[in-house]
């Protein structure tokens, strides 16, 4: 199965340390990620380091070199408990608002990016979680794709195109068929973690591939049942997690 890398809460003030480490080990696969950037970070929980002053000049470069950029949210602050469409969380920044002030604040964070000539029509919900609003106020504003649901292939849904991310990443090296994208919080990943994924992509070299791969993608329509096994399984996937914690 081809695996891709989606890196998540890049901002100006990351653990820029463990950033660059994660990104030495994906540039010795010579592997492109997709990068969730927030435009407008007001998550405590994000502050991890100085701010860098030349970061939408490296977010920039990066995106020139063949990384895709997604909007991460725009504050990354989670204002309701709702799981929305894909409930892999019962916390978001989207889901759960009305439309109207769903648009103004994705048009505020689009236009962050766009001050700094940097352009996408990706979308990296905070939480995981958005709901029909969210869509609806992302295809008004020319977004197109979103990096979630669950699937071996990308699908297309409410006028949307999905690029699904693993729902077990030990099942999907398994797997001989289809593409998925593995979630990675580099500001988690410690000195233990980053050997492990040194140690995994060393193991699965030719399994990882860049994300822009996902494009080349025949994409298939997703139908009501298949909305329906979605949402069942992020539901389950959130319950496992709660238990391991």
């Amino acid at each position: 199965m081809k695996i891709t890398v989606r890196m998540d809460d890049i901002t100006p003030d990351m653990d820029w340390e463990r950033f660059l480490a994660f990104k030495e080990i994906l540039d010795e696969h010579g592997i492109r990620p997709l990068i969730g950037v927030v435009p407008d970070n007001r998550d405590e929980n994000l502050h991890r380091a100085k701010a860098a002053g030349d970061f939408w000049e490296y977010i920039k470069e990066l995106q020139q070199e063949g990384w895709c950029i997604a909007l991460h949210g725009f504050q990354h602050i989670y204002t309701t408990k709702k799981g929305g469409l894909f409930p892999l969380n019962r916390f978001s920044e989207f889901a759960g608002i009305p439309y109207e002030k769903q648009k103004e604040m994705l048009e505020k964070g689009t236009g962050i990016l766009a001050r700094y000539g940097i352009r996408t029509d990706i979308f990296m919900a905070p939480g995981h979680s958005y709901d029909k609003n969210t869509l609806k106020a992302l295809k008004a504003l020319g977004y197109g794709c979103i990096t979630d649901g669950f699937g071996s292939r990308p699908y297309e849904w409410q006028g949307m195109v999905f690029y699904p991310i693993s729902f077990m990443m030990s099942r999907s090296l398994k797997k001989k068929k289809g593409i998925t994208t593995m979630v990675v919080h580099v500001n988690e990943v410690d000195e233990e973690g980053m050997a492990r994924y040194r140690k995994l992509f060393s193991g699965h070299a030719g399994d990882f591939v860049s994300y822009d791969t996902y494009f080349q993608e025949k994409t298939v329509k997703r139908g009501f049942w298949g909305q329906c096994r979605e949402r069942f399984l992020a539901g389950c996937k959130r319950r496992l997690v709660k238990l391991k914690a």
